[in-house]
């Protein structure tokens, strides 16, 4: 069965290190579900986080292991759902034609926990947070109008740890010059 693995890669940011890190994916026939890069909290320091389902829990440390290895690779932590708290966004552009069925923001806003972010003349465009369930569950529901454009993000996540992860990298100045 396949098991859900969250990958967080602390770096540098180096240009050409994503090339660097998704090889190793890349040559193992790992298929990325998801890549976020974001910027920390600690200036110079950029973090990917990245989405993988495999039933082989040695072969991710395995390659946890080999990330490790990268240069400008700060540190590399591996996660399971339950040890990390994490979500994504997601954008649904949904037509509003005049004699169409109308959008009921009120359920929308309430039973779902979302919300129209822009109201054009033709279309609403709705956001919505959650988990790849919730927001599967809520294109569901979204189905019943004409969807223009759908996107997701990929997930962001932090460990369920007392300090954050930048703590266990060590000090310096990591921004490059």
């Amino acid at each position: 069965m396949l098991t859900t693995y969250t990958i967080s890669i602390f770096t540098t940011n180096t240009v050409g290190l994503l090339n660097r890190i998704t090889i190793i994916f890349t040559r193992r026939r790992i298929n990325i579900e998801c890549l976020t890069v974001s910027e920390t909290e600690r200036k110079g320091v950029s973090r990917f986080t990245i989405v993988i389902r495999n039933e082989n829990r040695e072969f991710v440390e395995k390659l946890v292991r080999q990330i490790r290895k990268i240069t400008d690779v700060l540190a590399v932590f591996g996660y399971l759902d339950d040890e990390i708290v994490f979500n994504e966004i997601a954008l649904f552009k949904i037509a509003t034609p005049l004699q169409g069925e109308s959008i009921d923001v009120k359920t929308i806003n309430l039973d779902w926990n979302a919300k129209v972010v822009h109201w054009g003349l033709e279309y609403v465009v709705v956001e919505k947070n959650g988990t790849e369930d919730e927001i599967h569950e809520f294109y569901s529901y979204l189905k019943k109008w004409e969807i223009l454009e759908y996107i997701k993000s990929g997930r962001v996540a932090v460990g369920k740890t007392e300090k954050g992860l930048v703590a266990y990298l060590p000090e310096g100045n990591w921004e490059i010059v």
